[in-house]
């Protein structure tokens, strides 16, 4: 099982920016998919983004296309997300996640996953 550790979270007016980044600890990180989840008070978990074993594939949720960006550098073991132009919608506390993939994999499912981190918590004020 591999550990994750989320960062970067705060508070930003609506229209900055944001760097989350998440820290994976184990030897075979480069086995692993990683995806962004966030939930909102009162909601479900939903999907973010995710990203495949090479960094060549990524996949996004509608709400966040053209926003977000997620990236991974194997080196570091650490995947982050880029995220800017955000909005009020987007306050939730954001988790990281990991399942090991195929090379091309970029689930979008809670189910997908296995491994979690504790969540960092981004507020947009509007």
């Amino acid at each position: 099982q591999v550990q994750l550790v989320e960062s970067g979270g705060g508070l930003v007016q609506a229209g900055g920016s944001l760097r989350l980044s998440c820290t994976a600890s184990g030897r075979t990180y480069t086995t692993y998919v990683m995806g962004w989840f966030r939930q909102a008070p009162g909601k479900e978990r939903e999907f973010v983004a995710s990203i495949s074993r090479s960094g060549g594939a990524t996949g996004y949720a509608d709400s966040v296309k053209g926003r977000f960006t997620i990236s991974r550098d194997n080196t570091k073991n650490t995947v982050y997300l880029q995220m800017n132009r955000l909005v009020a919608e987007d306050t939730a506390v954001y988790y990281c996640a990991a399942r090991v993939g195929s090379y091309y994999d970029t689930p979008d499912s809670v189910a997908d996953f296995g491994s979690w981190g504790q969540g960092t918590q981004v507020t947009v004020s509007s």
